[in-house]
């Protein structure tokens, strides 16, 4: 029983490496209207992602309902919120430009006050994985990177220009 567990642990730990987190993390410190820190208060965003400007249509929305820590600090994980309209995966990043629209309300309610909007920007990591799309594969034809392997008497051939190796003929060894 104890090798099934750790074989289910293993797997789980497996797959779930594997996936793009679906998600953005967002960190802010809560204030009120006098610019206060609100320590330790419950609160609640709402989130948006708007298309092509800071007034362009929300493609994406949700709210989070948080407890501010001492320092007023809230965590979110934008795309992990309580969907309100859209489909976090269902956005095409490269389609257009992004603003991410931030609303607070410092009651906990859902009377939403707009704290601001701002154009989503690359991080390191996209910029980098940005630049494989630019590496020169001759023709990017995923077609064309398969090889066949044949086998003729002792030659060993790879199609499309990949050489040929002649094998021994078969008998005792050393």
């Amino acid at each position: 029983m104890k090798t099934i567990v750790i074989l289910v642990i293993i797997f789980l730990g497996l797959s779930l490496s594997a996936q793009t987190p679906q998600a953005i993390k967002y960190q802010a410190v809560a204030r009120d209207g006098t610019g206060n820190v609100l320590a330790g208060k419950d609160v609640s965003f709402r989130i948006s992602f708007l298309r092509g400007s800071t007034s362009g249509s929300s493609v994406y929305s949700e709210t989070h309902s948080r407890t501010t820590n001492a320092f007023g600090l809230v965590d979110l994980e934008i795309g992990l919120g309580a969907l309100v309209s859209g489909n976090f995966t269902g956005i095409n990043w490269g389609a257009d430009t992004y603003f991410v629209k931030v609303e607070m309300d410092p009651d906990a309610g859902s009377s939403y006050q707009w704290m601001g909007t701002s154009q989503l920007l690359s991080v390191p990591y996209a910029l980098y994985a940005k630049d494989v799309q630019n590496n020169n594969d001759a023709d990017a034809d995923p077609a064309n990177e398969l090889q066949k392997i044949s086998i003729s008497g002792t030659e060993l051939t790879l199609d499309r220009n990949g050489g040929t190796v002649t094998l021994p003929s078969s008998g005792g060894g050393d």
